[in-house]
């Protein structure tokens, strides 16, 4: 069933324009300080570790250093959905977001995989945060439900614009990082790719005198009739349902994300036409496949957001895009590595276009079903716990499950592994989705 078009309205001002700004830009850093970790931990590993791309302990650590800060960011971002609601959007907002980029820019000084695991995890944490907060912040500011619906969807696809930033500065250190001034003593990509972290917090600090508060928080909190979050209430019949089944296929997303397409980074050095190149272009190959993954993640996002305002149930919408990933992402991982460059590129096109918009899609249906003063609390739990926390361990899982596989080297049988966690993360997914509630209403709740 589509929903009938949008009437005419006002064009934003220039406060709105302001505020989708600095949304985007949010995004745009999420997905830019999680997604370098995937391009830059082989080498990182090598460096810290001494030890070659092949050696155990770099799959052991791979699986260490992306599970520990998602465990992190669960837990304090779980904390930080409830600061959301209890002290304003605006403000944890900010916060997050300079914690996350003074800590990426540290950890490109790492002397330790111990310190870089250290700042990592509060990487991480800024990031949880952030979103939680942009989400409800973002959604309050922008009433009328088909203008939020665009928005909110449209801005969230900057995570993927961030992706392709990340790639890119990936591929232009590799092969400029020369000119750079050395870290001590050298010109290692992965520590220029860590620092740059730090950019997002530049436009944010010229931009954050002219933000609003959300309206609909501050009348509440000035009148003395905003409730004080619970967790507890999240589990009261009238939410149970939504805060678990949200929970778990929140954490389907992530599982299928994080152990399977970001573990591709690791799988291309060890195809038959990149095995043989010199370090260099192995690392340029590697941010080209990545880019593929980034673009079909932007047109899913994208996707998204033009579908949300047309099909009006939500578990339709989603399913548009779970049906061809459950299919897509076994074929791809089974398949392409073993055959050719060019198929792995464009099936992570493909796959990364289905499964970057169910990521989208959490943004516009969570804000629809919880009210406003859990809404950063109901937020927090379903990203931090069910995604960051719960489904952010399938790396580790990918991980262990790298020994037993078949492939003949460790990156094919990288490749199965991928394979296994992802298939069945969609699998779990897709149960679920039958169980998801259709929000009441396309106005946000009270």
């Amino acid at each position: 069933m589509n929903a009938p078009g949008p009437s005419a309205r006002p064009s934003l001002t220039t406060t709105e324009w302001l505020i989708c700004l600095v949304a985007a830009i949010g995004f745009a850093f999420d997905s830019y300080e999680l997604l370098m970790l995937p391009i830059i931990v082989r080498p990182a590993l090598m460096a810290l570790l001494h030890v070659p791309a092949n050696h155990p302990s770099i799959n052991e650590w791979v699986g260490i250093i992306f599970y520990i800060p998602a465990v992190a960011g669960g837990i304090f971002g779980l904390l930080g959905g409830y600061l959301t609601d209890l002290l304003g959007r605006r403000r944890v907002l900010v916060w997050s977001i300079l914690l996350y980029a003074v800590s990426a820019m540290a950890a490109g000084f790492a002397t330790s995989v111990q310190t870089l695991l250290f700042w990592r995890c509060l990487t991480f944490i800024g990031v949880c945060v952030e979103f939680v907060a942009a989400v409800a912040w973002l959604s309050e500011l922008f009433p009328d439900p088909a203008r939020r619906e665009r928005i909110v969807g449209y801005t969230q696809a900057f995570g993927s614009i961030g992706g392709l930033m990340v790639t890119g500065a990936y591929y232009l250190v590799v092969t400029y990082g020369t000119s750079l001034p050395a870290v001590y003593g050298g010109h290692e990509a992965w520590r220029y790719t860590l620092m740059s972290g730090l950019i997002p917090a530049i436009p944010l600090i010229i931009i954050r005198p002219f933000m609003p508060e959300s309206p609909i928080w501050r009348q509440k909190k000035e009148a003395g009739t905003l409730r004080r979050p619970s967790f507890g209430e999240l589990f009261q019949p009238a939410l149970r349902r939504t805060t678990i089944v949200t929970t778990i296929m929140m954490a389907c997303g992530f599982a299928a994300a994080f152990g399977a397409i970001q573990q591709v980074p690791r799988i291309v050095p060890g195809m038959a036409e990149v095995r043989t190149l010199a370090r260099p272009a192995i690392e340029q190959t590697v941010s080209g496949v990545q880019s593929y993954q980034e673009f079909g993640g932007l047109a899913g996002r994208i996707l998204l957001a033009v579908l949300a305002v047309r099909i009006v149930s939500r578990r339709g919408l989603l399913r548009t895009f779970q049906l061809p990933g459950l299919i897509l992402l076994p074929a791809v991982f089974l398949f392409a590595p073993f055959h050719s460059l060019t198929l792995l590129q464009w099936g992570i096109f493909a796959v990364g276009l289905a499964t970057i918009a169910q990521f989208s899609f959490w943004g516009n249906y969570l804000p629809l079903v919880y009210p406003t003063h859990l809404r950063g609390t109901g937020e927090s739990f379903a990203a931090n716990v069910g995604g960051r926390m719960i489904g952010t361990c399938a790396a580790l899982v990918t991980t262990q499950l790298v020994p037993s596989m078949p492939g003949g080297s460790p990156p094919m049988q990288l490749a199965y592994a991928a394979a296994v966690v992802g298939t069945t993360a969609y699998v779990i997914g897709f149960a679920a989705s039958f169980f998801l509630p259709e929000p009441k209403a396309t106005t946000l709740g009270e």
